[in-house]
């Protein structure tokens, strides 16, 4: 099954490549709509993944309007007609004009995001984004791990704001950019660039910490746009309004 997985491509970080699996299983009728999804215990010895792996996998579907969880039971794999997903084929996105439009979407909903989270956060949420974080800063920052940690940095802060659908759009859009992430890490010299990357994320957890809405929009937009530009993306000028408001 390891060399399964490998099959589906080197570049993307496991949890994608699980997800990217299992997804062409339900497109192809191998997981039948209405079927249950198998265990993580069974989904990680099948894969040879941790639980945790699987569980990022699982929460990719999800986002992607592929299975739909019932709490205590499982997930469902969704029949197509029953998926409430956007979709983006990710081979489009290797046109800088497309990758241009996706990181302008994440500027203007994760701006608007870490806003209100910065108003609506308690402690429990803090404590979250705080725990990815430390993720991306500790030991895991040389390694693609560090990705999720990345990832789940944003998604808590969409959970933050107490608005569900918020959380789901976010959670998606994050997906789609995972591949940048792991882009940027290959073409930019990685001690400066994770030194860069974390001091951002710092600057939005602090401004969060702090409840300030106005620091919080700034620094987020900040990031976004520094990410775009170290995989050669470069928003418009519009765009960049919003890193004056903090400061």
């Amino acid at each position: 099954m390891k060399q399964r997985l490998a099959a589906i491509g080197t570049v993307e970080a496991l949890p994608h490549r699980v997800a990217a699996f299992l997804s062409r299983e339900i497109e192809s009728g191998d997981l039948n709509p209405g079927s249950l999804l198998p265990t993580e215990q069974q989904l990680s010895e099948k894969f040879g993944v941790s639980r945790n792996v699987v569980r990022e996998a699982i929460a990719q579907l999800r986002a992607d309007g592929m299975v739909e969880a019932r709490q205590g039971i499982g997930s469902f794999v969704l029949a197509p007609e029953q998926r409430a997903a956007i979709r983006i084929d990710r081979e489009t996105l290797k046109e800088g004009q497309n990758m241009e439009r996706l990181f302008e979407l994440r500027c203007i909903l994760e701006a608007e995001s870490a806003a209100l989270a910065a108003e609506r956060r308690d402690q429990e949420h803090l404590d979250a984004i705080k725990a990815a974080l430390d993720r991306m800063s500790g030991e895991e920052r040389w390694e693609d791990g560090s990705i999720d940690a990345d990832l789940l940095f944003h998604r808590e802060i969409a959970r933050a704001t107490g608005n569900a659908y918020i959380h789901t759009f976010i959670s998606f859009v994050c997906e789609q950019i995972r591949r940048s992430i792991y882009y940027a890490r290959q073409t930019n010299p990685l001690h400066d660039l994770v030194e860069v990357n974390v001091g951002e994320h710092v600057r939005i957890y602090e401004a969060l910490v702090a409840g300030d809405p106005a620091e919080a929009e700034a620094a987020m937009s900040a990031h976004i746009i520094g990410a775009a530009n170290r995989v050669g993306v470069k928003l418009p000028a519009s765009r960049t309004r919003h890193t004056d408001g903090g400061k």
